[in-house]
């Protein structure tokens, strides 16, 4: 039976409650939902089963930043120059997501939200790119690309006093724009402030952006975690298991809040990763994709994708047709009522009505990818894919459906939809411009690293 407080809302039509749960270089395969087998993901996948699973679901990029970008403003981040991980620079005004760009919580604000982000930022270490100064109401996060899990390994208090990547990682925590003395291991941490926001604020519509930086490197944590996954002998699997496990149980304790506080049937809720797994850096699995972290191919950019809103969407719903990150602004957009710049519009579309079944067709003709410095694009449109590779001189088409793991190139024996996906790609793309800033792979320290790693 519906409580009060369900059906005060179904009668008023309340805006719903919105979370956004991030994991940072999830594996596709690495859910229960997409039928992982040796970590177990009952609450991640408690989304999937309460609401719709989406079995083609593309982010925006293949890395983190760029992702995060596109994600947080409903549009693709070419429009606006962010194609790179930015470089963590506390004093480089350029250095991160454009101004000009309004994000979710900007947005919001004007139907009376209240927005948090706890977690990962990675869109610029700026003070003027603050979550407070884009629109955001609280903080509790770094503002880097990544961080150290351990409380012993956090030894510089002030995020302006890293001067690079790598010593970003060790700053303490921000709460709103003061640092925070070292508390327990950062997952955990994470998701105790994600209970706490919901607390805080169950009793006023709010957006909570969960942003976890797990299972992203460095591969640490606690052994109440790697005890649950003694027999994987791999250590670095084991070690990647824990840290999903970690993330699972602090979904749970999410989804209990909200019960908890009668939220759960007019609260909506998104799951994804913000790109596919780096499988020989973190073990992560991508199977049957081809292709990992910061690829063209399927493993890059298509990942774990799932929402739940019981009080509208229907339960158990297996969605095929394409959808990207960045239809979940355009689905918040359309059920709060919010609006939008009309000389900045969004990429996304409203999900509601493909999920709801009103509306038969694909939500989109195309999804796009370009990456700038490694010269490769992509396109799917319907069951095709085209992908290039340019500095190898390499096309691809892909029958997705019937070629998931992109393993039959039908370039030569469908010449015509190779050029309907060459036209569509270049019609999206006109709209694009270069990048606006330098990367961490311009920086000496990571284009080592890249070196050694193509999937850095």
């Amino acid at each position: 039976m519906l409580s009060f407080q369900i059906l005060f809302a179904t009668a008023m039509g309340k805006n719903p409650n919105l979370i956004v749960i991030m994991a940072d270089d999830l594996g596709y395969a690495d859910v229960g939902f997409n039928g992982c087998q040796d970590i177990p993901t009952p609450h991640i996948d408690s989304i999937a089963t309460n609401g719709v699973k989406f079995t083609s679901g593309y982010v925006a990029y293949s890395v983190c930043g760029p992702s995060r970008a596109a994600f947080m403003t409903g549009r693709y981040g070419q429009r606006f120059g962010f194609e790179r991980n930015p470089q963590y620079s506390p004093q480089d005004e350029n250095m991160g997501l454009s101004f000009k760009e309004k994000t979710i919580a900007s947005v919001l604000k004007t139907q009376g939200y209240h927005s948090g982000v706890i977690g990962k930022w990675h869109l610029g270490a700026t003070v003027k790119h603050h979550p407070l100064n884009r629109g955001f109401q609280e903080f509790y996060g770094h503002l880097g690309g990544g961080h150290q899990y351990f409380p012993e390994m956090l030894t510089i208090k002030k995020s302006e006093d890293a001067h690079n990547e790598s010593q970003s990682y060790r700053t303490w925590i921000l709460k709103n724009f003061e640092p925070v003395a070292p508390r327990k291991y950062l997952t955990d941490d994470f998701s105790d402030e994600a209970v706490q926001f919901i607390e805080r604020n169950h009793n006023e519509p709010f957006f909570l952006f969960l942003s976890y930086n797990a299972p992203h490197s460095p591969l640490q944590a606690p052994q109440k975690y790697l005890d649950r996954f003694s027999t994987i002998h791999d250590k670095k699997r084991q070690t990647y298991a824990a840290m999903v496990s970690a993330v699972d149980d602090g979904v749970g304790r999410v989804l209990s809040t909200l019960k908890e506080k009668d939220l759960e049937e007019n609260t909506m809720v998104f799951f994804l990763s913000d790109n596919g797994g780096p499988t020989t850096k973190n073990a992560s699995n991508n199977a049957p994709l081809r292709g990992n972290k910061g690829d063209a191919w399927e493993g890059g950019w298509r990942v774990p994708f799932a929402v739940q809103w019981p009080l509208k969407f229907p339960k158990g719903v297996i969605y095929d047709h394409p959808v990207i990150s960045l239809d979940i602004m355009a689905t918040i957009v359309a059920e709060t009522g919010a609006t939008t710049s009309k000389s900045r519009p969004l990429d996304g579309v409203n999900l509601t009505p493909f999920i709801t079944g009103k509306v038969k067709s694909p939500p989109h003709e195309g999804i796009f990818l370009r990456k700038y410095d490694s010269q490769s694009t992509a396109v799917r449109s319907g069951p095709f894919k085209l992908v290039t590779y340019d500095k190898k001189n390499f096309t691809g088409l892909y029958h997705l459906q019937d070629d998931l793991g992109e393993s039959k190139n039908l370039r030569d024996r469908s010449p015509d939809d190779v050029s309907r996906l060459k036209q569509l790609w270049n019609q999206w793309n006109q709209a694009n411009i270069d990048p606006t800033f330098k990367g961490l792979i311009h920086t000496p320290e990571w284009e080592k690293k890249r070196t050694k790693n193509p999937q850095q």
